[in-house]
C-alpha cells in the first residue's frame, strides 16, 4: 500500500492547504480547515465489466458530431418534469437540496413508486422498514421501486451491477464514504470522491442517478462546491413550515431552463402536485379589503397570479419601518420614493409593510404595479375592485414600462375570471377580441386617477 498522506480542508468552500491555517483565506471563515487522510491508492470504484479496453477520445469536428435528440426518461410527475425541462436527461446527475423535513426523501420516494421502470432507492439516512411505512402512505403497491440502506459506494455498486436499474436515486450524498478516503463521511474528500464515482457510472451506463444533499445554515449545498459544478442539474426543494405549499426551482439545469417552478402541496398520502397555482396564491375573500392588489407574473413559462397585501400605518417610533415578505426591499424603497416624487404622497413619515402571500419570493419587475396599487389601496383605505389585476413595470420618471411575455399574461388573467387588467400602454397587443378589458396607462397618475378617482 502506498504511502499514506495528510491533507488540509476547509469544510466550508473545500479549499485545500498544505498545512492548517485559522481561516480560509478563500471564504474568509474562521477555524473551518480541518486535517483529512488521503490514501494514495489506485481507486477502485465502479468499473464498467462490459467496457473491458480503455477508448481513447479523439476529437470531432463540429459537423461530425451527432445532434441527435437525446430522449427523456418522463418521471409520471409533472411538475417534477417541467422543472426538468421535460423529463430526466440519461447518463445525467441530479442534486437535489433543501431545508430538513421539507419533504426531499418523500418527493423522490413518491417519484420512485410511480416509475414503471426498475429504480433503485439507495438509503444511508432510513431503515428499509421506515421507508416501508412512508412508502405505504404514498403508494402500497409498487413492484419497480428496490430498497437498498447501504452507505458503502463498492457494496452499492455490487448491489446495481447485480440488479441492473434503470434510474438511481442517493438518500443523500453526505452518508457515503468510501473505502479509498480515509476520512469520516460527510467530509469534503468523501462528497468529491463518492460524486465521481457516481458520475463515471452514470456517464458510463446511461443511467441517470439522483442524489439528495444537506444544506448549511446559511442555505447552500453542504460540502464543496465544486460538487455543483460536477453534477448536471441542481434543484433546490423550498417550503415555510408555516405553509403546506413546496415550491421546486432549478438552480442549474444543462439540459434546459432554470426559470422554470415546481409547486406542491403536503399532504399525508405524499405531496400532490398543484397545477394551477393560482388557486393557492390568491385568497378567497369575497369582501373587498384595502390594501390588496393581485399582480400577474410568470414563472419560465408558467404565468402566475399572485395576490400581494400592503399595510400603511402612521410610524409611532421616529424613523419609519420599511418591511417585506417575499419582495425586494429596495425595490420598495425604489417605488415609494417614486409615489412621493412623480404622484404626490408623503410616505416618509409612515411604516410601510409588503407581503406576498402564499410563502413565495418573486423578483419579476412585472409586479411594481401591483405594489403600488396595493400601497396606495391601504394608505387611502379604498379597497381595488374585484376583478382588476396589473401587469406593468415601474421606472423612476413615474412612467410605466411594458414588460415581456404580456398577451400570456393576459390570457392568464381572461382564465381566472378577472375583467380588468392594468399594462403599459407600449406593451404591444395582438389579441382579438378578449375577454378582459385591458386598460392602458402612460404614468402612475393615470393609475391613481383610475382606481382611486
Amino acid at each position: 500500500m502506498a504511502k499514506t498522506k495528510t491533507a488540509f480542508f476547509c469544510q466550508n468552500c473545500g479549499t485545500q492547504y498544505a498545512k492548517w491555517v485559522g481561516q480560509c483565506t478563500a471564504c474568509k471563515e474562521w477555524n473551518t480547515v480541518v486535517e483529512e487522510v488521503i490514501q494514495k491508492e489506485e481507486k477502485k470504484g465502479w468499473k464498467n465489466p462490459t467496457n473491458t479496453t480503455k477508448k481513447t477520445a479523439r476529437p470531432l469536428r463540429v459537423n461530425e458530431i451527432s445532434v441527435d435528440k437525446e430522449l427523456r426518461i418522463n418521471t409520471y410527475d409533472l411538475e417534477f418534469n417541467r422543472v426538468l425541462g421535460g423529463g430526466i436527461v440519461p447518463g445525467s446527475l441530479v442534486l437535489l437540496g433543501g431545508e430538513p423535513g421539507v419533504g426531499k426523501s418523500t418527493l423522490l420516494l413518491q417519484i420512485a413508486l410511480k416509475l414503471p421502470y426498475k429504480t433503485l432507492y439507495v438509503s444511508g439516512e432510513e431503515s428499509q422498514k421506515q421507508i416501508k411505512m412512508r412508502a405505504d402512505r404514498i403508494l402500497p403497491n409498487s413492484e419497480n421501486c428496490y430498497i437498498l440502506t447501504e452507505t458503502k459506494t463498492q457494496n452499492i455498486f455490487q448491489q446495481i451491477g447485480a440488479m441492473e436499474p434503470d434510474i438511481v436515486v442517493i438518500d443523500s450524498i453526505q452518508t457515503l464514504h468510501s473505502d479509498y478516503i480515509e476520512s469520516a463521511a460527510g467530509s469534503i474528500s468523501q462528497i468529491r470522491e463518492c460524486t465521481a464515482e457516481l458520475i463515471k457510472f452514470a456517464k458510463e451506463t446511461n443511467t441517470p442517478v439522483i442524489l439528495i444533499g444537506h444544506i448549511t445554515k446559511d442555505g447552500s449545498i453542504a460540502g464543496p462546491k465544486i460538487l455543483e459544478h460536477m453534477v448536471d442539474t441542481v434543484l433546490q426543494f423550498e417550503g415555510d413550515r408555516n405553509y403546506v405549499y413546496r415550491i421546486l426551482r432549478a438552480l442549474k439545469n444543462r439540459f434546459g431552463s432554470t426559470a422554470e417552478l415546481g409547486i406542491y402541496e403536503m399532504q399525508g398520502s405524499g405531496l400532490r402536485e398543484v397545477n394551477n397555482p393560482s388557486e393557492i396564491l390568491i385568497s378567497k375573500n369575497d369582501e373587498g379589503l384595502s390594501g390588496t392588489a393581485i399582480a400577474s407574473t410568470v414563472e419560465g413559462m408558467r404565468p402566475l397570479m399572485i395576490e400581494i397585501q400592503a399595510l400603511v400605518s402612521t410610524a409611532v417610533y421616529g424613523t419609519p419601518q420599511r418591511s417585506t415578505t417575499g419582495y425586494n426591499a429596495k425595490r420598495l424603497n425604489m417605488l415609494l420614493a417614486v409615489l412621493e416624487k412623480r404622484a404626490g404622497f408623503k410616505l416618509g413619515a409612515k411604516d410601510v409593510f409588503l407581503n406576498i402571500t402564499g410563502g413565495i419570493s418573486v423578483d419579476d419587475p412585472a409586479i411594481d404595479l401591483a405594489v403600488i396599487a396595493a400601497i396606495l389601496s391601504s394608505n387611502s383605505d379604498i379597497p381595488i375592485e374585484k376583478g382588476v389585476c396589473f401587469a406593468a413595470e415601474v421606472g423612476l420618471a413615474g412612467e410605466i414600462r411594458p414588460v415581456q411575455r404580456v398577451e400570456q399574461r393576459i390570457l392568464e388573467a381572461e382564465k381566472l375570471g378577472f375583467n380588468t387588467i392594468y399594462v403599459s400602454k407600449k406593451n404591444k397587443i395582438s389579441l382579438t377580441n378578449p375577454k378582459i378589458n385591458i386598460e392602458l396607462v402612460a404614468r402612475i397618475e393615470d393609475v391613481v386617477s383610475s382606481l382611486f378617482a
